[in-house]
């Protein structure tokens, strides 16, 4: 086996079961494919789906096969034609039966670790939506929550900001500086160390490098 592909399964294991201590449902497919089927196989018919802003979802084909799917209500503010519909689908989305993410950074210690500007794919995540299902590579595992945070402040939250144009000092200097810009992305940080309601939350890791 691929030394990166076998060090991925132990490492995933490992999280896995920390996950699972955590009452958070955890799985591992080696690739992304296989990630999203099983995905799929979680949606049941007739529900209504949303979804935070993700590369991680775009990138792993998750977000084409949800569109594809007819027997399924997708809340998909990309198609909203107002600032107000924008809103109305945020709203939305946290009454939704399944809500979609990835996170920023997931400690091998079973805690998940994410920065959001608006708030909104933060809020689903903490209370709202019967299911949440997160998607993400293991390129996102690290081995503590300091490394975790470490790892969105001067990883993910940089490239997202140049992702979106943001003039911020990281997209400068390529390091956090904590600052106040007007432009800055990370207003709400959430460490999510347990969830009560045991395999609300599900966390699918896969084999690959996927998202920021």
């Amino acid at each position: 086996m691929n030394p990166t592909k076998a060090y991925y399964e132990k490492l995933a294991d490992t999280t896995i079961k920390n996950l699972e201590m955590r009452q958070i449902e955890a799985h591992y497919c080696p690739t992304s494919q296989d990630a999203v089927n099983l995905a799929l196989s979680m949606v049941n018919s007739d529900s209504t789906v949303a979804f935070g802003g993700s590369m991680t979802l775009s990138e792993s084909g998750l977000m084409k096969a949800l569109s594809e799917r007819g027997d399924i209500t997708l809340l998909d503010r990309s198609k909203a034609k107002s600032p107000e519909e924008v809103t109305q689908i945020y709203h939305d989305a946290l009454s939704a039966d399944y809500f979609f993410m990835s996170s920023n950074a997931i400690s091998v210690s079973g805690e998940l670790v994410n920065i959001d500007g608006t708030g909104n794919r933060l809020a689903a995540l903490v209370y709202g939506p019967s299911h949440v299902i997160i998607l993400a590579g293991m390129n996102k595992v690290v081995p503590t929550v300091q490394a975790a945070l470490m790892r969105v402040k001067n990883t993910a939250s940089p490239i997202n900001a140049a992702r979106l144009n943001r003039k911020t000092p990281c997209t400068i200097s390529g390091i956090c500086s904590d600052c106040q810009s007007p432009d800055c992305i990370c207003a709400q940080t959430v460490i999510t160390r347990r969830s009560n309601q045991a395999g609300r939350i599900k966390v699918i890791l896969i084999g690959e490098e996927l998202g920021y």
